[in-house]
């Protein structure tokens, strides 16, 4: 294992248990506690574990918002699985719009590239990705977070207030049956509260972790939802709380 991928898996270990201690990710991973600890030292450097006694925790609260870098290397996999899935509800010449994000992200490197879809998104990061190839690529303008690098704000608004949308791939930080779609930041609650309300179609992408979970803002009910794609099969009274709201539900293995 290279240890650029022995961070990332140190980083989701310590993510899905909240908090994972030295010698139990020298055990799980292989390595010696000294190459752990070094790893957990510069993991912790760069803001996407913080120490704890013996070992790590995660950085993320209710309040406080991961970075991008942070979640990029959260189960990448099952992302990847997600993204595959995905793509397959985007229909020819459609107008498809991207939220930003690392799990749509993987939607957009497995998107078609023929020119066969318009694709809108908030993400300059994404608009790269998409405009690789044929296909051509619309962003909103507006201000750049630089902690989630989506844009946001007053000009990103009015664009989006004046457009309309065939599709949606939407993430989300939390998932709760009865508070709905959360997140931890009010300008980008705005946008994906606009992302939503100008599609025909919304397709959630977002893995398990982020189920049973409540964040800042509130920005869409399960109603509001047509398709959750994420990367497990949901335990079954949470499946059918998503399809009382007359949500689709489809879980994929990574």
């Amino acid at each position: 294992m290279l240890p650029a991928e022995r961070k990332r898996k140190i980083v989701e270990l310590v993510s899905e248990a909240d908090g994972r201690s030295v010698e139990g990710l020298a055990d799980e991973l292989g390595f010696s506690k000294a190459t752990i600890r070094r790893d957990l030292r510069s993991l912790a450097d760069d803001g996407l574990i913080e120490r704890s006694h013996g070992g790590a925790v995660p950085t993320t609260t209710v309040g406080r918002e991961q970075t991008y870098g942070q979640r990029e290397v959260q189960n990448l996999e099952g992302k990847r699985a997600i993204g595959a899935r995905a793509v397959e509800e985007i229909r020819e010449g459609e107008v498809v719009f991207f939220d930003a994000g690392t799990t749509t992200m993987q939607v957009a490197k497995q998107a078609p590239r023929d020119g066969s879809l318009l694709a809108v998104t908030n993400a300059p990061r994404l608009a790269v990705e998409l405009g690789e190839e044929d296909t051509e690529v619309m962003l909103t303008g507006g201000t750049l977070r630089r902690r989630t690098r989506a844009l946001v704000g007053p000009t990103a608004e009015s664009f989006m207030e004046r457009m309309n949308f065939d599709l949606l791939f939407l993430g989300t930080n939390a998932i709760d049956l009865e508070e709905g779609l959360t997140t931890p930041n009010e300008d980008e609650a705005r946008m994906k509260q606009l992302m939503v309300e100008k599609s025909e179609r919304v397709v959630l992408v977002a893995d398990a972790s982020k189920i049973d979970e409540r964040s800042f803002v509130k920005f869409a009910d399960l109603t509001d939802v047509d398709v959750f794609v994420t990367d497990r099969e949901l335990p079954p009274a949470v499946r059918e709380g998503f399809e009382a709201a007359g949500t689709e539900v489809v879980g994929v293995s990574a």
